[in-house]
């Protein structure tokens, strides 16, 4: 499941010439469970707002945020840091 933010960050990546393959593989392996994932992708449960949430690497400075419960993998934001957490 996406958020409708999600939908548009995704456009703007590619917009900016982004690797969408890196994104892709990254959801690809959350989508199959890949638990936990690769040390490269810096995954990390998130505070504050994004209680609840966790931040993966998909570059040094490009995001994916993403809920994961029992029954749901949702994919809310991308984007680099300073568009994400201002």
């Amino acid at each position: 499941m996406n958020s409708g933010q999600f939908s548009k960050d995704v456009k703007l990546a590619q917009k900016r010439h982004k690797d969408m393959n890196k994104l892709k593989y990254l959801m690809t392996l959350l989508i199959n469970n890949t638990l936990p994932l690769p040390a490269v992708y810096k995954d990390h449960p998130l505070q504050g707002s994004w209680k609840g949430y966790r931040d993966a690497h998909v570059e040094p400075d490009w995001i994916l945020i993403y809920k994961l419960t029992d029954k749901l993998l949702r994919f809310e934001r991308t984007g680099t840091h300073a568009a994400l957490f201002g």
